[in-house]
Order: structure tokens, then C-alpha cells, then sequence
């Protein structure tokens, strides 16, 4: 079952890198009494996710935090090492925008936004999506709806949806 607006996001534990090296962040506890636009992936590096998808949110910070918005998270699953480096690399962690690994995929199949495609080396992989969630509640949920594009789950259309 996908998620949908008015479902509250599962418990989940991403990893980011810390001063030490990995460590896990409580997904309920960066949402609870927060506002928080959280967008998914399919990958680090990769065309859309890079050339598109994290420059659109990079571009959409200020008028994000208009709006009220107390954080911004991108999730991928990746590593916490590659995702580090690739907020690096794009200009997202020098944003803002806090990099979350979902290492193993949990989360992205506990909101059924989880696929495959062996063609493209994409096991267990998250689909492209954003979402505004309050107190880890889905107020706005914009899956994109075509591979390879970001439209609907855009840092500007989130804005308009917000």
C-alpha cells in the first residue's frame, strides 16, 4: 500500500554521517512537532536525481521556509557515505538540505514507494516522490508519476501544493 495524505509516516531509522561516522537518525523523531518537505529518489549521481530533482529543491529553500517549513530532507537509498559526499557535490548540504540514507530500502517499501529495475542496476531502489508532512502527518503527497522526470515532485511544485 502506498501512502497517501493523512497517513502518518512509519517508524523508520535513516543513517547520516556524523562527526564519527554513521549513525542513525529516528525519521519520528526529525518530524515530530515540525514541518518538514521530505523528497525521494532513486539515487545518488544519478541523471534526474542530480541534473533535477536536488537543484529544484536547492532553488525552492527560501520560499520553502515561507512557508514554514523547518526542514528539508532528501532520502535515497544509498549509503551514508555516498550521500554525504553527493550533498556535497550538488550544493544540498551547503543549502540546508539534510542528506538521509535509507540504506536498506525499509523505508521507501514502508511507504510503497520501493522498485526494481535490473536493467538500470536499480535493486530495491525508492521511486521519485516530495512530501510535506507535519508532526509526521502526510499533508501533501506528489509522486511523480514517469521515470526519468521531475515534475510533480519538484521542490517548486511542493511549494505551490504547501
Amino acid at each position: 500500500m502506498t501512502i497517501a495524505v493523512g497517513d502518518t509516516l512509519p517508524e523508520a531509522t535513516m543513517l547520516r554521517m556524523g562527526s564519527s561516522g554513521p549513525e542513525g537518525v529516528a525519521l519520528s523523531e526529525r518530524l515530530k512537532g515540525r514541518k518538514v518537505a521530505l523528497f525521494g529518489l532513486p539515487g545518488a549521481y544519478t541523471g534526474t536525481c542530480t541534473t533535477a530533482h536536488v537543484p529544484s529543491f536547492i532553488r525552492s529553500m527560501d520560499a520553502l521556509k515561507a512557508k514554514g517549513v523547518d526542514e528539508v530532507i532528501c532520502t535515497a537509498v544509498n549509503d551514508p557515505f555516498v550521500m554525504k559526499a553527493w550533498g556535497e557535490s550538488t550544493g544540498a548540504t551547503a543549502a540546508g538540505i539534510t542528506m538521509l540514507a535509507d540504506a536498506s530500502g525499509d523505508f521507501a517499501k514502508a511507504i510503497g514507494m520501493d522498485f526494481t529495475a535490473p536493467p538500470a542496476g536499480f535493486y530495491g531502489r525508492s521511486l521519485r516522490y516530495a512530501m510535506f508532512v507535519e508532526d509526521g502527518v502526510v499533508k501533501v503527497f506528489n509522486p511523480e508519476e514517469g521515470a526519468g522526470v521531475c515534475e510533480r515532485s519538484a521542490g517548486e511544485t511542493l511549494v505551490e501544493a504547501i
